[in-house]
């Protein structure tokens, strides 16, 4: 009984957040992605001496709600700074990449998926990094501290915020044959 249960315990992190869909259903595969990542690689344009106008990405831990598999939103929240070298970019211009993969889950390690491997899913969001207003920091809050409780205790003066990654573009990656191209309305519209 009891191998029975640490076998059921370590299904549990992408189980509980459900089956991962089908190919064809991009939108669910988009929110699914992002829901089940705790991190993703966030791109800018550098606005720093020697980088000036040069990509630059930078790994922000993230959460578009509570673990499990009603808690997501699919909007990704962030808890930033201006003393981050990303931010003071994101001063200058909002824009922004943000990606997000299953390889930092256990889904493509299980399956011996290399990250670059497109059943490996990923996907590429385009768009912009904005301040939470006051009735969305709540929900920022809870989203963020659900699953990265450590956040509360970073030091106060730092003057932490919170975001939100206004998305405008959606590419998704977790089948042979290339890209696919979700709209913000398709993605909003599905649950993972």
């Amino acid at each position: 009984m009891v191998p029975l249960l640490l076998l059921c315990a370590a299904a549990l992190p992408l189980a509980a957040r459900g089956a991962i869909p089908p190919p064809e259903e991009a939108a669910r595969m988009a929110r699914f992605v992002l829901h089940n990542c705790d991190w993703g690689a966030l791109a800018t344009l550098s606005t720093q001496e020697g980088l000036r106008g040069r990509p630059f990405a930078n790994i922000f831990s993230l959460s578009d709600g509570a673990p499990g598999p009603h808690g997501g939103s699919g909007v990704p929240y962030l808890y930033l700074t201006d003393l981050e070298i990303s931010v003071q970019d994101l001063e200058i211009n909002s824009n922004a990449s943000l990606t997000v993969s299953l390889a930092q889950t256990p889904y493509c390690k299980k399956h011996k998926y290399d990250p670059q491997n497109p059943l490996c899913a990923h996907i590429i969001f385009c768009g912009n990094i904005v301040k939470v207003n006051d009735s969305e920091a709540g929900l920022a809050k809870k989203a963020l501290f659900s699953r990265h409780p450590e956040m509360e205790s970073w030091p106060k003066d730092h003057n932490w915020f919170f975001a939100k990654f206004n998305i405008t573009n959606i590419w998704v990656l977790d089948y042979f044959g290339g890209l696919k191209i979700v709209t913000p309305e398709e993605y909003y519209s599905v649950k993972p």
